[in-house]
């Protein structure tokens, strides 16, 4: 914020995550839990105040947040020179030193500008010419790992500066290191299960299981693991102001919120390949004496008993074909009602015909999106008699 000369001490002060669109409200409900303030949602975002634990609770804590950004001035531009003026005049010596480097990511809606390489590069040589005319020295960029990464958001005539406390993006946990055929974010794969409702109570099942994810996922929510639990870095810490002693008491906090649990988790997948993948993640996230995996087609599932939860990320025909998809759903249609009665099921499709043959009555649909892809995620409660009829033929 312009003029506050308590740029980094551990004040109270504005902090905005950043999340997928349909997640809003869960980030909203585990901001609020670990104990921020005046939280509200945006679009594709959740805005909250906080003093610096909190900042480092969110980068640890939060399973749906994709950045946590620090906003340091907000000002209007009339035309492309106000952008680099403006840029120019704050006080970046507070945030990095002329011998360390950056990186800019940009946004822009609405804009005088057309692109956001050329604003990035815009606030680069802003930012390098302070220095050099200051300090005869300049930083240099970092695209991979800079020390401070700055993050650029114009709308119209506003543009906003935030410091991106988060470094890599928290959706890379750092468990993941082999994938199967089309991915789940870690992050949607979080949202997915807290929006089903699951509280890590009861069984858990996903029967085309990938390369493991929903089950990590699933895992870490029921012990109460921190979505950071395997990550060694973010942004803050390269800050002027990073507090090591209060990270470790951040970190000691949640160890101590750490619960063990008497359920079943259980992932299969017909593929050997996707299963070999899903059993090194589950082994790199110090999971695998608690998850089970079995390669099988999922119509062989048989779960424990209920109650529980079966969430699934099935072919889309998009990234994976199948010979016949829409025949594939009304197959986990019957094998849902045949083997699942006691539990709720949850999939997630961007083929919306294709969950209406499942052949269920929903008790949710909900609008996600993985990658590019709007995708519903649907619900069905699984109790005896809850079949309906199939639609004859997808709508023309």
């Amino acid at each position: 914020m312009a003029g506050n000369n308590n740029h980094l001490k551990s004040l109270n002060r504005t902090y905005l995550a950043k999340t997928a669109a349909g997640l809003e409200e869960i980030l909203r409900d585990e901001l609020e839990n670990l104990g921020a303030e005046n939280v509200a949602i945006l679009k594709r975002a959740v805005s909250f105040e906080g003093d610096k634990a909190i900042l480092y609770k969110a980068n640890y804590h939060c399973r749906t947040a994709l950045r946590v950004l620090m906003p340091i001035e907000q000002f209007t531009i009339n035309q492309e020179e106000d952008f680099y003026t403006k840029l120019k005049s704050i006080a970046w010596e507070k945030y990095m030193q002329p011998n360390q480097t950056l990186a800019i990511d940009s946004t822009i809606s609405n804009s005088i500008f057309s692109h956001s390489h050329f604003v990035s590069q815009r606030a680069k040589d802003a930012i390098a010419d302070r220095f050099r005319e200051n300090t005869g020295s300049r930083p240099s960029v970092d695209l991979d790992n800079p020390d401070l990464r700055i993050n650029i958001h114009i709308y119209k005539e506003t543009v906003n500066v935030s410091l991106d406390s988060s470094g890599e993006s928290l959706h890379k946990r750092g468990y993941h290191s082999v994938n199967a055929e089309a991915p789940l974010s870690e992050v949607l794969a979080a949202g997915m299960i807290l929006l089903s409702g699951w509280n890590g109570q009861t069984n858990f099942v996903d029967w085309m299981c990938g390369s493991g994810t929903l089950l990590i996922e699933a895992a870490m929510i029921a012990f109460n693991l921190p979505a950071g639990q395997f990550r060694e870095e973010y942004g803050f810490m390269k800050w002027p102001n990073y507090d090591s002693e209060l990270w470790e008491k951040v970190k000691r906090e949640a160890l101590d919120l750490q619960r063990d649990v008497d359920i079943e988790i259980l992932g299969s997948d017909i593929s050997p390949k996707n299963l070999k993948a899903a059993e090194i993640n589950i082994r790199n996230a110090g999971l695998h004496k608690d998850i089970v995996l079995k390669v099988a087609d999922f119509r062989d599932i048989t779960p424990p008993d209920g109650p529980g939860v079966l969430i699934s990320n099935p072919p889309y025909g998009e990234r994976i074909q199948v010979d016949d998809l829409h025949n594939l759903y009304r197959e986990m249609g019957n094998a849902l009602k045949r083997n699942f009665v006691g539990y709720k099921a949850w999939l997630i499709s961007s083929d919306h015909f294709a969950l209406k043959l499942v052949g269920l009555k929903p008790m949710a649909r909900i609008t996600l999106y993985n990658g590019q892809l709007e995708c519903k995620y649907t619900g069905f409660d699984l109790y005896q008699g809850s079949k309906k009829d199939y639609p004859k033929q997808p709508p023309v």
